[in-house]
């Protein structure tokens, strides 16, 4: 039996952003439809070259820490680099993770009600090797998944393709609502992303992983912000992760999307609604 998606909203077209920034139409059917868009030069070449060098200096400061950067179990083969909870490390990953280029798509995709559950990053080392298959959003919430509820945005800080280990992902796996679903080896069809530096891909519920870098000398900084709709608990404790003193520079509307300053926003937009509220008994 072919799987069917059960989306129950659709995305508001042409959705627009409070700072005035739209999402393409096209490319949010695409994501319904394929499962993955790629939004193009979203940043300038210098603005890559800052997040990248963060991003290196992030997974370096966690190592000097003890965080576990190389991580056998996660990445076999000892070649790739993590850099977590990216938001505590620089403000350019607060600007990135409200990027007005992005932040349209997710809310049109997850409506207004979400919320940052995690922004990591992974620089995959020529030699690098591939991690297991997942679903984020199978990671958050159990099945059957009946609605996209998680957005994956991806940043591209090198150019990316299948030799330097890009991101791999199946098509037509968006529309899987079970696990029973899932084939035996869900690696077995999948293909590698194509960006460019400072693009970014957006994709929900896709089954996915690390690609292997073939490359001789050829980095692959991505970095993957996980969107959530409000009523899932983040995969982050940023309130223990961020120390205080940054948390104090992020915008009011970064805090609340973050769960500081309303820590549970519900099932539903009505929880952040300006709109008068009904009592009870009405």
């Amino acid at each position: 039996m072919t799987a069917t998606s059960h989306f129950h909203h659709k995305p508001a077209v042409g959705a627009v952003d409070p700072r005035g920034a739209s999402a393409d139409p096209t490319l949010l059917a695409q994501v319904l439809e394929q499962g993955f868009c790629i939004v193009p030069a979203l940043l300038h070449r210098d603005e890559v070259a800052a997040a990248r060098a963060s991003t290196v200096a992030a997974s370096e400061r966690a190592a000097a820490g003890g965080y576990p950067t190389v991580m056998e179990a996660l990445d076999p083969g000892g070649r790739n680099v993590r850099s977590p909870d990216l938001l505590a490390y620089d403000p350019v990953f607060a600007d990135l993770v409200m990027h007005p280029g992005t932040v349209p798509y997710v809310g049109a995709l997850l409506t207004d009600d979400w919320v940052v559950s995690n922004f990591t990053g992974n620089n995959a080392l020529p030699g690098s090797q591939s991690m297991n298959a997942h679903c984020d959003q199978s990671t958050v919430m159990p099945e059957p998944w009946l609605e996209l509820s998680c957005l994956n945005v991806i940043w591209c800080l090198d150019d990316v393709d299948e030799e330097n280990g890009a991101t791999r992902y199946l098509p037509g796996s968006h529309r899987f609502t079970r696990f029973s679903e899932v084939p035996a080896d869900p690696k077995v069809g999948m293909r590698s992303f194509e960006a460019e530096a400072g693009s970014a891909i957006v994709h929900g519920r896709m089954w996915h992983t690390s690609g292997e870098n073939t490359s001789i000398a050829r980095e692959r900084v991505m970095l993957f912000a996980l969107y959530a709709r409000g009523f899932l608990r983040l995969q982050a404790n940023w309130w223990q992760i961020i120390p205080e003193d940054a948390r104090r520079h992020f915008t009011p509307e970064l805090q609340e999307r973050l769960g500081l300053t309303s820590p549970n926003r519900g099932y539903g937009a009505y929880l952040v609604s300006t709109a008068p509220q009904p009592q009870l008994g009405s």
